[in-house]
């Protein structure tokens, strides 16, 4: 079995940028406990310039570390310079693992023929393009489908190791790429140790209950739905507001004009992006986050407001069961009846709303990033001793 002293992994952080996606927050947490448990191993952080590489550091807290180090490619991911510019780094730098935290890999780096002198891990969250193609109707991957679903097939062979966050996204991994099983490993993503509950929430001094979202605006996340299940609380009677965190995307409007339309865009809050500071204040300061997506390969935000002590009502569907346990309300996405119901029980009953929170609290206490990276690191250590 090879020894895994010295072995230098590359890992792709172009993925970050300042505006930090789900994907960039998964490869900042990582880096940041990769470098407490590294241990032999040593880092190779692949990042777009000097001031991404600043920014990396200083968010993961990689200052000092003797075992990261940093490489600037000026490529994207997807770029065909890029590709190339990459293949070449890996093998100039010795590179014994490549570990991309999104589903694009440098492809000349990665023969289809065995053996491969460098071994490739690539995170894949989800394959909703393929599972859902109906729910993103306006994103590149949907518009050029033929050669994403190409794309997607290619790179499952050509990866040694799938990561994903849930059992539900391995089966459709498993159904939709064809990769074997054995291939995949499903390594949990984990809540960061800054979630914490807050103090009072201000609906308890007389505002309206806070409702909150946190998301984009994908067709998938239904957010449209959740509006009207708002304005449903509204007719009849209970004093909300929606709160809505995530960066603003012209090409789905669908929401604002519900709002607009039943006439509730009053009590619709559109708080844009929010840093790390803001999201935490969103979820401490909320009654209940509502999460009512027709799919998600994971639902990191359920367990952050958990971890925040905030009740959750969320979608029945794909992962969003597993990864919340018997702590959250559970609700088919499109009932809207049902998810009236469950928000009303939570917004109106202390003692239901004591409860989930409790039970939330508990439950994220199982998701740590530490449990993640240890997965991580181990999936590394698989690929070099297969």
């Amino acid at each position: 079995m090879e020894t895994i002293d010295g072995k230098l992994v590359a890992l792709d952080a172009r993925w970050v940028f300042r505006e930090l996606s789900g994907i960039g927050r998964y490869t900042l947490e990582l880096l940041r406990q990769l470098g407490d448990l590294g241990g032999g191993w040593r880092f190779l952080v692949l990042v777009r310039d000097a001031e991404r590489r600043e920014f990396v550091e200083a968010a993961a807290g990689l200052g000092g570390r003797g075992n990261m180090e940093f490489a600037e490619v000026p490529f994207g991911p997807f770029a065909l310079r890029g590709q190339w510019s990459v293949a070449r780094l890996l093998r100039a730098r010795g590179v014994a693992v490549y570990h991309s935290t999104n589903f694009m890999i440098p492809l000349p780096a990665f023969s289809r023929r065995e053996p491969r002198a460098i071994r490739a891990v690539c995170n894949i969250h989800d394959l909703i393009p393929m599972v859902h193609p109906e729910f993103t109707p306006r994103a590149l991957k949907t518009r050029f489908f033929p050669v994403y679903r190409a794309l997607m097939h290619e790179i499952a062979r050509r990866v040694d190791r799938v990561l994903t966050g849930s059992e539900s996204a391995k089966r459709d991994i498993q159904r939709l790429l064809g990769v074997a099983e054995s291939r995949i490993r499903v390594a949990a993503d984990g809540v960061d140790a800054r979630y914490v509950p807050g103090g009072e929430k201000p609906s308890a001094r007389g505002g309206p209950k806070t409702i909150l979202y946190v998301g984009r605006s994908d067709p998938y996340k239904n957010l449209p739905g959740l509006v009207a299940v708002v304005a449903r609380l509204i007719e009849e009677g209970l004093p909300v507001r929606l709160r809505i965190a995530g960066p603003p995307d012209a090409r789905y409007p669908a929401a604002a004009e519900l709002a607009q339309r039943l006439n509730v865009a009053a009590h619709v809050e559109w708080l844009g992006y929010l840093d790390e500071a803001g999201l935490l204040r969103a979820y401490q300061e909320a009654d209940v986050l509502a999460l009512l997506s027709r799919y998600e390969g994971f639902g990191l935000p359920v367990l952050e407001a958990m971890a925040c002590g905030t009740p959750v009502v969320c979608s029945n569907v794909a992962s969003l069961p597993e990864v919340a346990g018997d702590a959250a309300r559970l609700v088919a996405p499109d009932d809207l009846a049902g998810a009236v119901a469950a928000l009303r029980h939570v917004l109106t009953d202390s003692a239901e709303a004591a409860r989930l929170r409790a039970a939330g609290l508990a439950r994220a206490r199982a998701f740590t990033w530490r449990t993640t990276t240890a997965a991580v690191l181990q999936t590394y250590a698989e690929v070099l001793a297969s």
